[in-house]
């Protein structure tokens, strides 16, 4: 059996803030919701979100920190001392992936209301928590609805919505590797997920000069890539789509670096240089970063070149079972340093 679970709900526009109630009656939510944000999330819209929802609903709130386990199970006390309904996360990939593990693990519904575009999270099933015991993200289920106002996502500073464009290119390079998957070890694979994988990196390619100019259309154009590619792991039942070696670098950065840069900025930079290795045109992938003002090279991102060298060389050992251009064996280092070097990367 193949299931396939999706938001019933997506809103995307202005000033949604006060929309949150009317989605969760449509919706049929229950009477107690928790609303989770971050310190400066509540003020840009946590708090409002809450007051709103207080003419109709019976609200809480908790501020989260960071996305760690430990503030997953605060959540998770919380919603069972209390018998909450529903869960509403206001804020980035940290307060939503809480919101999105902690729902899942007490089986209510959560709502997704993104703050920032940087990353595919804000609509798919896998939680990013740092001390988990995984080097990866984890699945977990789908917001129940999203709602993306885009006025609040522009005031975030633009280097997230760069970054949304890199973790949304990435998708060409997921797929390749999804495809060479099926081909030499008959993994399964969906023409469905990959074509709206690949449709969602292809128009942030195409809308490149629309995205630069840093207004409200330019964030629709971001947010509607990262729904899109969350909705194609929903429907794969996995994050196959979105996710291959590129994904595994910035999973090795991540691991070796105590303040890495931001997921999408290292998927984009792995997408430049597994885009080589499959022998796609990587020109006009790191074109498109240079466009919309991603970094495309170590020094951008402010990483030291010997540790994109050590992260290509370790990428193939984060997630084994997950076959990609890099194989079962991995890149060496002159291999690495060599396809580093020729993409211009360092």
């Amino acid at each position: 059996m193949h299931l396939m679970e999706l938001p019933r709900e997506v809103l995307l526009g202005e000033d949604l803030k006060d929309k949150v109630k009317e989605v969760a009656k449509r919706l049929k939510l229950d009477e107690k919701a928790l609303v989770l944000y971050g310190p400066k999330t509540k003020r840009i819209a946590g708090k409002e979100i809450e007051n709103s929802l207080k003419e109709d609903f019976e609200v809480f709130s908790l501020t989260i920190k960071d996305a760690s386990m430990n503030e997953v199970n605060r959540a998770i006390n919380f919603v069972k001392d209390n018998s909450i309904d529903w869960i509403i996360g206001v804020g980035g990939g940290s307060i939503i992936d809480v919101a999105k593990l902690s729902s899942f693990r007490t089986e209510i519904p959560f709502i997704s209301f993104p703050t920032t575009a940087s990353h595919d999270g804000i609509a798919s099933a896998n939680a990013s928590i740092k001390d988990l015991g995984t080097k990866t993200s984890i699945k977990a289920k789908p917001p129940i609805a999203v709602i993306a106002d885009v006025k609040i996502i522009k005031t975030a500073p633009y280097r997230y919505l760069a970054a949304g464009v890199g973790d949304i290119i990435s998708n060409l390079t997921a797929v390749k590797d999804w495809q060479l998957a099926h081909k030499l070890k008959g993994e399964y694979y969906s023409e469905y997920a990959s074509a709206l994988s690949l449709m969602s990196a292809k128009m942030v390619i195409k809308n490149a000069d629309i995205i630069k100019l840093r207004n409200e259309e330019s964030v629709r154009k971001v947010v509607k890539g990262l729904i899109s590619s969350g909705v194609a792991m929903s429907i794969a039942g996995s994050s196959r789509p979105a996710s291959g070696a590129e994904h595994l670098f910035s999973h090795a950065l991540d691991m070796l670096l105590e303040k890495p840069a931001l997921h999408g900025e290292q998927c984009g930079i792995g997408t430049i240089i597994m885009a080589y290795l499959h022998g796609m045109n990587w020109i006009k992938i790191r074109e498109t970063l240079k466009r919309v003002g991603a970094p495309t090279n170590a020094y951008e991102l402010g990483i030291e070149p010997d540790y994109i060298i050590e992260a290509l060389t370790i990428a193939h050992t984060i997630r084994p079972e997950r076959y990609t251009i890099l194989g079962k064996d991995g890149l060496t280092r002159e291999a690495a340093e060599k396809a580093a070097k020729i993409t211009g990367v360092i």
